[in-house]
Parts: structure tokens; C-alpha cells; sequence
């Protein structure tokens, strides 16, 4: 794109992407891992995030979410979050352990 950038070749855990109502949704029945929509990264400077309506998802380089602890204070497995659309509270979604995942073990 012109500004920003596009993400892709994610994956959800602990829910799954429905492009119809353009938010998260409830994973279907044995379903452990969907791929995730195209997100588009755009810089905004002193964006204020909203209050309801979205998740804020944390995205790891893989399945295991432990890593050493680094000087910021997160795991080196985390990358970064970013906000996805939902109708439930954030506590819905961090019940359900849900997180976007770079890479796959398998």
C-alpha cells in the first residue's frame, strides 16, 4: 500500500476469523488453528485505542509462548498485538487463550 503495511500468512488460536461479520468469532468444532485475514498495519501517531469493540491479540513467532524474558519485560517469542474487531469483551477472548501465531509447528 501506499502508507503502511499488509500482514499475512497468520494464523488464530482459540478462535477464528469471520469474514462475513468482519470480526472474531467462536472456533468451530475441532478446529484448533484458522488462518487469519489480511491485516493492514497503518501508522496513526497519538491514536488513542478504543475503549469497547475490539480485542487487543498478542501475536507470537510460535506455538510456545514462553521464551526468555527480555529488557522490555516480554517474552522473545512475543512480536507485537494488534486490534481486531469483536462484539464480546477483551476477557472473553484471554479466557479462550486466543493469539495470532507466526509459524505453525507442524
Amino acid at each position: 500500500p501506499d502508507e503502511g503495511c499488509y500482514i499475512h500468512g497468520l494464523f488464530l488460536e482459540g478462535a477464528r476469523w469471520d469474514p462475513a461479520a468482519f470480526q472474531l468469532a467462536e472456533s468451530r468444532p475441532k478446529e484448533l488453528y484458522t488462518e487469519m485475514a489480511v491485516i493492514w498495519l497503518l501508522p496513526v501517531p497519538s491514536r488513542k485505542p478504543p475503549a469497547t469493540g475490539t480485542y487487543l491479540c498478542p501475536i507470537y513467532k510460535t506455538l510456545t509462548r514462553a521464551g526468555t524474558l527480555s529488557t522490555t519485560g516480554h517474552s522473545t517469542n512475543y512480536v507485537i498485538a494488534v486490534e481486531i474487531p469483536t462484539d464480546k469483551p477483551q476477557k472473553h477472548w484471554i479466557k479462550r487463550g486466543t493469539a495470532l501465531i507466526c509459524a505453525l509447528d507442524f
